[in-house]
């Protein structure tokens, strides 16, 4: 019994030196992000979510990968409800993968909103109700991602595009494009970020599209696109015509009628 007790003593001893050594190298793992933080969920997540999550340890990654699949059958099905529920599973368990952000945002915000939009079997409303309503879901997959992954240009270059292309709010999307830019994003999220800020409705966005597209402007760095977006937010903000560019907006070209059949 007497040496039982020395081996235990012997035993704790050893945790305790070791433990700190082991929280620094564990800290150093996920400093340079060759370790996975342990995930964090809300008080209202899913138990039975968070269970597996944590029952499945190091296996996360393949996990994640056969949930994917997964999805990938329900979509072929359009079951876009299980396509969800699948994506849900496959960010919790691997959340600082983007690529599985983007992939659940776009299922739900074009291809699950497509579906119903031209869904011609169901009344117009319904249509229209289930279509902003999978738009949004996009919407809040993307932002949930962000909060995992802040400095993802990838994910705001996303949630700008939705707010361009599908909800309208331009605002929104300006600040998701600047935010893509100013982490790391490629340049012309720049100016996307000035061009959604002068189809917006909002003035403080005017001015910071005007002042974005005058200083690559002044910088040389005009094209067409950006003179004509130039031009509006001339014409929004009333510049005095002294101080507005020299050049002319863009005339659009329209494309010239088809042809009937060639005989």
């Amino acid at each position: 019994m007497k040496h039982k007790l020395q081996a235990l003593a012997v035993l704790l001893l050893f945790g305790v030196v070791k433990l700190p050594l082991e929280q620094h190298v564990t800290h150093e793992l996920r400093a340079q992000g060759m370790l996975q933080e342990p995930i964090r969920l809300g008080v209202g997540e899913d138990l039975g979510q968070a269970g597996i999550a944590a029952s499945l340890g190091g296996l996360r990654g393949l996990a994640a990968c056969m949930f994917q699949l997964r999805a990938h059958v329900e979509f072929t099905y359009v079951n876009w409800a299980k396509v969800d529920s699948l994506y849900k599973l496959v960010t919790r368990l691997q959340p600082r993968n983007s690529r599985y952000w983007e992939e659940a945002a776009w299922h739900m915000a074009y291809n699950a909103a497509s579906y119903y939009l031209y869904k011609e079997e169901l009344k117009p409303a319904l249509r229209g109700q289930l279509y902003h309503d999978h738009v949004k879901r996009g919407v809040a997959i993307l932002k949930e991602g962000l909060r995992f992954l802040p400095r993802n240009p990838r994910l705001w270059e996303k949630l700008a595009e939705i707010h361009t292309k599908r909800t309208y709010q331009f605002k929104n999307a300006g600040d998701a494009y600047w935010n893509a830019f100013q982490n790391g994003g490629l340049n012309y999220t720049e100016r996307f970020a000035a061009y959604a800020y002068a189809q917006s409705n909002d003035p403080d966005s005017w001015q910071k599209g005007y002042a974005i597209l005058k200083r690559l402007y002044d910088a040389k760095k005009a094209t067409p696109g950006l003179i004509e977006f130039l031009k509006l937010l001339e014409e929004h903000l009333r510049i005095p015509a002294g101080q507005r560019i020299p050049d002319a907006a863009p005339v659009r070209q329209v494309p010239a009628p088809e042809e009937g059949p060639r005989r």
